[in-house]
């Protein structure tokens, strides 16, 4: 292991659970990130969650104490344009179920939003976990999808992570609703454990498997992701995962640590 950890260039953080919990953030984390830039190593921040856009991350990062960059960020938004514009270069007009703040990530990249019309057709519809969704459009993502257009979905998850009294329906709850209504699923689902979720960093990044370490606090997303990209694999246990989740799972870490701060390259 020792060897394995001189080899890492770049460490990707989840964050709920990982560098954070809910709005808190660990009192560990800013040392430990101030620590990787000393070491020479880079590093990002990786979330599912695409409702928000860089510029709102940043901002909630600032907030809690962490200087972060544009280039530091990579949400599932993110890996769905760069698989876009990699396996449909072609693609430009989408129907997108999502966020303003989701919306304006894709139409940065070049991509052009279209209206809920039948007469404005798009190439592709694209699926998030939409905060702000309305009934109707979710109506005609169904249209399109049945008619036939490729269908993408940023992430799998059910429901959001949350400490308030509510259930936050996550893009693979919606994403059950449209098969019920049309009976397809995602041609694609991009976000964790989707390997690649972590192809357009190590794209940025210019590097090998090797170079790289995912720490998260979940066994079936982060854990998994890492293992099927060939990366490094940390569980850190200040977020979902347990021991007992680790003894019960037959995905095995490659590390656990009790938090970030026992991570030491």
């Amino acid at each position: 292991m020792q060897e394995n950890l001189k080899k890492i260039k770049h460490v990707v953080l989840d964050m709920d659970g990982t560098i954070y919990k809910g709005s808190t953030l660990f009192p560990f984390t800013v040392p430990f990130l101030n620590r990787l830039k000393q070491a020479g190593v880079t590093y990002s921040f990786l979330t599912n969650n695409p409702s928000k856009n860089s510029g709102e991350y940043i901002e909630k990062l600032h907030k809690m104490g962490i200087a972060a960059t544009r280039e530091e960020i990579y949400t599932s938004a993110h890996a769905t344009i760069d698989y876009i514009k990699i396996h449909y270069p072609d693609v430009r007009r989408l129907f997108i179920l999502g966020t303003p703040g989701m919306i304006s990530e894709f139409e940065a990249a070049g991509f052009v939003p279209v209206a809920d019309s039948p007469d404005d057709k798009p190439d592709m519809v694209v699926v998030g976990f939409d905060r702000s969704l309305v009934y109707s459009r979710l109506c005609r993502a169904c249209w399109w999808i049945q008619q036939g257009l490729p269908y993408l979905a940023t992430n799998p998850d059910r429901v959001c992570p949350t400490d308030q009294p509510t259930v936050l329906v996550d893009c693979g709850s919606i994403c059950a609703c449209i098969e019920h209504a049309t009976g397809r699923k995602p041609d694609v689902i991009v976000g964790k454990p989707d390997p690649r979720m972590l192809a357009g960093i190590m794209q940025r990044y210019h590097l090998q498997p090797e170079e790289v370490a995912v720490i998260g606090d979940r066994i079936y997303t982060d854990v998994r992701m890492a293992h099927e990209a060939g990366v490094l694999g940390v569980l850190t246990l200040t977020g979902e995962a347990t021991l007992d989740d680790v003894e019960a799972s037959p995905l095995k870490p490659d590390m656990i640590i009790d938090s970030i701060e026992q991570f030491v390259i």
